[in-house]
This record gives structure tokens, C-alpha cells and sequence, in this order.
């Protein structure tokens, strides 16, 4: 493998709800090449590829070939563009969705890649928007609160739909005979790592994934076997028998790209693979953000606003606080929402406009869209409700309003959303000083900073990256690879390298969004209709 310093890049596989991002950076975080390839399977949300099987409704599936052929076109195809060989790379991050999850054999083969078990739609692996579990939501949480049991009280009081063990949960009760035959249930990043270093080494566990997602602590471990045997009885021994595996914090080594893989990518076997993290964590490190205090903004699909801190705090509705679980020697803090830019897009396609109508047409409105009201829970509430059942609505709609008022209202009500969060962090005791805004939607679309900003009456640094995660991921990889290969004595020194931004650096210079006075005004006070709007559709729903 080169060490020559100018010949020095790292990897950062950023995989997303539609596709996955592969980009090259060298040790100064310049982007030398990057490229995207989609799904071929895309989200699979409506029927089953193997048979057509249709899927009952909240159902959200993923083929896992499709992560392996997809990833293997963008390192070629990034490797191309940069004009770079594969020995050049010093390490490999890799950040995924969570919790994205699957059935495994021991040998890491998928149970959905199993003939006998391709039809059954409980074998294929579970997206994080998959909503199939809401039953067994409510018996996690309600079991919980009966049993006292300490570890909820980090999670806000309450788990979320999306997490790890309700979706478990539902596939023993649904299809027991899928449960029976799964000897490793693990996440999807996990999964990739797992086919990246050989399958025949040991299993590493992302302690990020595992603490927001999976109730996992690094001194209590999961949740005790007794509440797993109260709340099914074959499920007392789950985390004994099938979910082995060591918990490995993001940045460490999880061990070295095996030949078949490497083969595959187009990279040299021996590379240094880093534990995954979740892909807004990414985020933090990709947004040049190693202080406490700052609210990282990953924008995208959903959006996941993470928060290093030095104190830590029970808040009833924070999604997860886990130490170290975004940098070492902090308390991590994640909120978000579950619906922002698939929100966006779902109008689009419903009202048959494009983007640049809709914001040049919505920017022309004044502040409170015209009396349109939303309330943007279109794919449950996540902060701070913790409640993926809840839904949507649109108010004070009459025949003069447009497409576009629908639009305003709906960015609106993403920004008091976000609002709400900043508020809950703050009245908890949790400082909240400053605002940065990463991923490709705040790029793509000012007008939704600009609103987020005046909601918020603070103003916003959009990182010049628009590929936060990804950057975050080749960061990650490049602290696997240890000092010897990098340079970088700590993770402060390798983010602040390879991500902060700079005022004197036309490349790495950050977009600052300062938020109306005037408008900040008028949206504080529609910021309580929203909020009184969110109490009414809580209590109907």
C-alpha cells in the first residue's frame, strides 16, 4: 500500500435510504473524486422482488446485493475521476442508515438470499423507515415503564418504531419460523463492514448504532435477559445466541479490507476498515464540528440533528444520549425528524410541480404562507413525541390557495419542528450555541435555511461540503488507519484537518444564513399555533 504523503486519500462509503455515495479525500479533506449509483431495488416498499408478493402498508425492505453492486460501482467510478488506484487508499469509513437491519447466517448470507426463504418478506432486511412494528413498540415501551427499567430513561422515556428490537420482535410474532432460522440479527452497517474485512473473522458491532439504536450501554451491555424473557419467551437468550459480536466505536479498526472484497471494490486487500456509524452521525465529524454545543443539521431524507455535549441530561422525547457515541470524551445527543426532504418530494409529486417552481413561487409568500398551516409528522414524529404512528395534516385551506402555499407551509412546519427540539434541549439543561447545517439539502434549497433561521432567530453555517456524511465516513477511515499512516495523533486533529471550514479558502469556505428580523418576529408567534396545532392532532391520533 503507498504511504508516500501526496499519494495519502481515504474512503467514505455514505449508504442512503436510495443509494450510496463513494468519495475520495486526501489528508487535507480536498474531494479529489466522488460518484453516487442508486438501488437497483430501490426502496422496496410495494411488493416482494422475489415473487411479486404484494407488501402490506408501513412495510420498507432493502435487497442486500444491491449494497455490494452499488458500492462497487462508485469506488471504481470515484477512483476514475480522482485519477487514482486503489493503493492509494489508507482507509475505509463506511455510514448507513439506522436502524437498517437483517437476518443473517453465521457465515454472513443474508436469510432473504436463502431459496427457502426468499418469498417470506420477514427475511429481507428491514429499512429504518420500515413502520411494521408498531405493536410491538408499544409492548417494548409499556414493559419498560412496568419493570422501571433504567436504560429507557436515555432514550427520553420512550423507544422508537424504528429501532432494532421492536423490528425483532415482530418478526418473531409474525413469522416465527424466520426468527428460528436467523443465527445473526444485526444491522446493516454492521453487515457491510462484516463483508468487507472476510466473514470469517469476528463480527465488530457499531457502538454507535448499538447505543441509539439498540439500547446497548458500554457498562450495562442490552437490556437484561429477564425483560427479554417477560416480554417473549424465546427472546430471554436473543443477545447470547444471536447477536454476537464485540462493540467497536466508530473510528476504530474493525480490520483489513479481505481479498474478495477488495477484488470487488478495486481497492488493495489489507486497507484499514473503520466500525460504522450511523449516517447523520457522520455528519458531525463531516461538518468540521469537534466542540460541544453545536447543533449539527444532517439534512436529507429524514434529518438527524446531533449534539456533542459535556453534561449529560434525561430529556423526555431526545431520541438517544450515549457517551462517546458521536465523539469520544462527550455525551452525543440525537434528535430529528422522520420526514423533511421525502416530505418535500411527496408534495412535488403530488401537486405535479417541480422544485424550482415551487421555491421560486413559495419565496414570494410572506411569512405563515397565507394562513396555510402543517404539521410535518408524514412519517410519524420522532423528536420529540417518539411516535411513528402520528400523522399529518394541512389547515386553513381555502379555494386561494396553491400548490405553493402548500409548499411554504410545509418548510414552515419542518422549521418549527426543529424549533421544538432547540427548545426541549435547552429547557433540559443542554446547551445549544450554535447551528450548522450539512448534507445535500441545504444546498439544494436556500429557502428552507433561510426559514430554518428566521424559526430559529439565529443564524446557520451551511458547510461548503455537500457530501457531510460521506466526508464524515473518510475520516472515520482514515482514524482506522491508525497514526502511523495518517498523522493524526486525535479525532479533533484529523476533523479539523480534513473538514473545518475556513474563511481564507475559496474551497473550504462556509455559506452563513442569518436569520429576518422582521420575520423571525412574526414566526415566533406562529410558532405556538404549531405547537397548539401538535397537541390537538396528538390527542386525535
Amino acid at each position: 500500500m503507498s504511504t508516500t504523503g501526496g499519494k495519502r486519500i481515504a474512503l467514505g462509503l455514505d449508504f442512503g435510504t436510495e443509494s450510496v455515495r463513494g468519495l475520495l479525500v486526501d489528508l487535507k479533506g480536498v474531494e479529489l473524486g466522488s460518484a453516487v449509483a442508486g438501488y437497483k431495488h430501490g426502496q422496496i416498499t410495494r411488493t416482494l422482488p422475489s415473487n411479486g408478493q404484494k407488501l402490506p402498508p408501513g412495510f420498507a425492505l432493502q435487497h442486500p446485493q444491491d449494497w455490494l453492486d452499488s458500492s462497487a460501482k462508485v469506488v471504481r467510478a470515484a477512483l476514475k475521476k480522482a485519477g487514482r488506484t486503489g493503493g492509494d487508499v489508507i482507509g475505509i469509513g463506511v455510514d448507513f442508515t439506522s436502524c437498517t437491519m437483517l437476518p443473517a447466517l453465521r457465515d454472513g448470507t443474508p436469510l432473504c438470499m436463502l431459496k427457502g426463504f426468499q418469498n417470506q418478506m420477514y427475511a429481507w432486511p428491514k429499512l429504518w423507515k420500515h413502520h411494521g412494528a408498531i405493536t410491538q413498540t408499544k409492548k417494548i415501551n409499556r414493559l419498560a415503564r412496568q419493570r422501571k427499567e433504567k436504560w429507557l430513561k436515555r432514550y427520553g422515556g420512550i423507544i422508537g418504531l424504528e429501532w432494532f428490537f421492536p423490528k425483532v420482535l415482530e418478526t418473531l410474532e409474525e413469522a416465527p419460523q424466520v426468527y428460528d432460522a436467523t443465527e445473526v440479527w444485526l444491522e446493516a452497517g454492521d453487515w457491510f463492514v462484516w463483508q468487507l474485512v472476510g466473514t470469517s473473522l469476528p463480527l465488530s458491532r457499531s457502538t454507535c448504532q448499538a447505543g441509539y439504536k439498540a439500547m446497548w450501554h458500554a457498562v450495562d451491555g442490552y437490556p437484561s435477559r429477564q425483560f427479554f424473557s417477560a416480554l417473549h419467551p424465546k427472546l430471554a437468550d436473543v443477545v447470547s445466541q444471536k447477536m454476537p459480536g464485540d462493540p467497536l466505536a466508530p473510528g476504530r479498526s474493525a480490520g483489513e479490507l479481505c481479498p474478495a472484497m477488495a477484488k470487488k471494490l478495486g481497492l488493495l486487500s489489507g486497507t484499514a476498515v473503520s466500525a460504522a456509524v450511523i449516517d447523520a452521525h457522520a455528519g458531525v465529524p463531516g461538518a468540521g464540528v469537534a466542540e460541544p454545543s453545536t447543533l449539527v443539521m444532517v439534512l436529507g431524507t429524514s434529518s438527524c440533528h446531533m449534539l456533542n455535549s459535556r453534561v449529560e441530561k434525561v430529556i423526555p422525547g431526545v431520541a438517544g444520549v450515549v457517551e462517546g457515541g458521536i465523539l469520544p470524551s462527550y455525551f452525543g445527543y440525537e434528535t430529528g425528524q422522520a420526514a423533511v426532504g421525502d416530505a418535500f418530494d411527496w408534495l412535488r409529486q403530488t401537486t405535479n410541480q417541480s422544485f424550482s417552481s415551487l421555491d421560486k413561487q413559495a419565496a414570494a409568500l410572506p411569512p405563515g404562507a397565507e394562513g396555510v398551516r402543517c404539521m410535518d409528522w408524514f412519517n410519524g414524529c420522532r423528536t420529540p413525541l417518539m411516535d411513528g404512528s402520528l400523522t399529518g395534516a394541512f389547515t386553513g385551506l381555502s379555494l386561494n390557495h396553491g400548490p405553493q402555499h402548500l409548499y411554504r407551509s410545509l418548510l414552515e412546519a419542518s422549521a418549527f419542528g426543529l424549533c421544538w427540539i432547540v427548545e426541549l434541549l435547552r429547557a433540559g439543561g443542554v446547551p445549544v450555541r450554535r447551528f450548522v447545517a450539512t448534507g445535500g439539502l441545504p444546498h439544494h434549497n436556500p429557502l428552507l435555511v433561510q426559514i430554518y433561521a428566521d424559526v430559529l432567530g439565529q443564524r446557520i453555517i451551511v458547510h461548503p461540503s455537500k457530501q457531510g456524511p460521506a466526508l464524515g465516513a473518510a475520516i472515520l477511515g482514515v482514524l482506522a488507519a491508525g497514526k502511523h499512516a495518517s498523522g493524526f495523533a486525535s479525532a479533533s486533529t484529523a476533523i479539523h484537518a480534513m473538514a473545518r471550514a475556513k474563511e481564507d479558502d475559496p474551497h473550504r469556505r462556509a455559506i452563513v444564513v442569518r436569520p429576518n428580523r422582521a420575520a423571525a418576529k412574526t414566526y415566533a408567534k406562529l410558532y405556538d399555533r404549531y405547537r397548539r396545532l401538535a397537541d390537538v392532532l396528538a390527542k386525535d391520533n
